[in-house]
């Protein structure tokens, strides 16, 4: 027709999807469209809608803007930082480089506040303030998993522009979080993390790691360090902190604390008991399409397997003496989640079920409840973008453990005259 474009014109030139397109149509919120049998078609010079508002209100996005303390979101993936953070912290930035872990997070939240850009072309002098910053950088130069080059390394160090960019800034948060794996303290006996210690120290913070298994929350093994650093003038409430190292430390924290100075020995409570088990995450409509890969669990493994009459475990395939494995556990817990780069780094289920096994990958669904993502999280597009969005994240329900007992309490401490 002319002088109209269609849903799919329409959403290219606006830059959203066409289903969000078709859905403001259908909600008459575009001025002049009109549904022609069952095709929808918009005036060539329809105005776009105010995409943040409107669309976000059509899919119910959550909205992060609730809280009055505010924070700066470096490398926040899927926004299951920012998601644990809501009702305590609101993110007036937030950056990553990543298009699918983008999508992700514009999916879930009205964005505004989200950049998607390289770190190193951010201008500190550019960002609002914020009382906390949050930083989950890379963890692969640091990783067991990874190449261990180290926190100087091209991926790791892409903290010292994180650095780089507060120290732009006009005013520096009092508070900062940087969240890694566990090989930031242990590897090369501590000095990447005693580099990262003494240039925190330099800027005028006090801090201190801690280290956390999300199986504490989750059905999930995924130990991961936590840095918590707070600027020198800040008094720092007594039930936050011990004179000694206490079940938040690891023996690689420990011997760190003893060493450095203006550490700080972390302390809380332990969470209540963990609720959710491993079979409560299940997808139990899920095809079991995996079986021939059941003859790579070795012999005992398969033996232990067989002497149950019911059982749930789950495993991962690995190379050992050049041949092919599929090593399970047996112990009610999924193993450390990761991004899907290969066969090897997608997680299985195999049950046995009245004297038969079966076996299959974990499902984005699955993923995302290890995770302690809600059941409204949205993952859009392939199996892959889902389940590279929930292996590189942060486990949700220790965000909010580290916010409620540590970074909120603090920065009321900071900034409550």
């Amino acid at each position: 027709m002319i002088g109209y474009i269609s849903v799919q014109d329409a959403a290219k030139k606006w830059g959203v999807t066409t289903r969000q397109v078709q859905i403001l149509c259908k909600d008459d919120r575009i001025k002049g469209a009109s549904k022609i049998s069952t095709i929808w078609v918009i005036p060539e010079n329809a105005k776009k809608p105010t995409v943040q508002m409107d669309i976000d209100d059509v899919f119910h996005k959550v909205d992060l803007s609730q809280s009055s303390w505010k924070m700066l979101e470096f490398f926040a993936g899927s926004g299951l930082v920012a998601y644990g953070m809501k009702d305590m912290f609101s993110p007036v930035w937030s950056n990553d480089i990543n298009e699918r872990k983008a999508t992700v997070y514009r999916a879930n939240f009205k964005s505004d506040h989200f950049v998607q850009a390289d770190i190193r072309s951010i201008n500190g002098k550019t960002l609002p303030f914020a009382h906390m910053s949050w930083a989950s950088f890379p963890c692969q130069d640091l990783s067991l998993a990874g190449n261990m080059k180290g926190i100087y390394a091209e991926r790791s160090g892409l903290v010292w522009e994180w650095l780089r960019v507060m120290d732009e800034m006009k005013e520096q948060p009092k508070i900062l979080a940087l969240e890694n794996v566990t090989g930031l303290l242990s590897a090369n006996d501590g000095s990447n993390y005693r580099i990262l210690h003494h240039s925190l120290v330099e800027r005028g913070y006090r801090c201190g790691a801690i280290a956390i298994n999300s199986d504490l929350f989750v059905p999930q093994s995924r130990p991961r360090v936590f840095v918590i650093a707070v600027k020198k003038d800040v008094p720092i409430p007594k039930h936050l902190v011990s004179s000694n190292p206490n079940w938040l430390h690891n023996n690689a924290a420990k011997k760190l604390g003893n060493q450095l100075e203006d550490w700080i020995w972390w302390s809380t409570e332990k969470p209540p008991k963990r609720k959710i088990e491993l079979n409560d995450i299940l997808d139990r409509h899920a095809v079991f399409d995996k079986d021939y890969t059941l003859h790579l669990v070795p012999k005992r493994t398969m033996e232990k397997l067989n002497s149950k009459d019911n059982a749930i475990a789950t495993g991962y395939r690995r190379t050992r003496n050049g041949c092919q494995q599929l090593e399970l556990r047996f112990d009610g817990i999924a193993g450390c989640l990761r991004t899907p780069a290969g066969g090897s780094s997608k997680q299985y289920i195999v049950v046995r079920d009245h004297g038969e096994n079966h076996a299959r990958l974990l499902t984005v669904r699955e993923a995302a409840r290890l995770m302690g993502a809600p059941e409204s999280y949205s993952l859009p597009g392939s199996y892959n973008d889902g389940y590279f969005a929930m292996g590189d994240a942060v486990v949700m329900p220790v965000v909010k453990f580290l916010s409620e007992r540590f970074l909120l309490p603090l920065t009321e401490v900071a900034y409550n005259d």
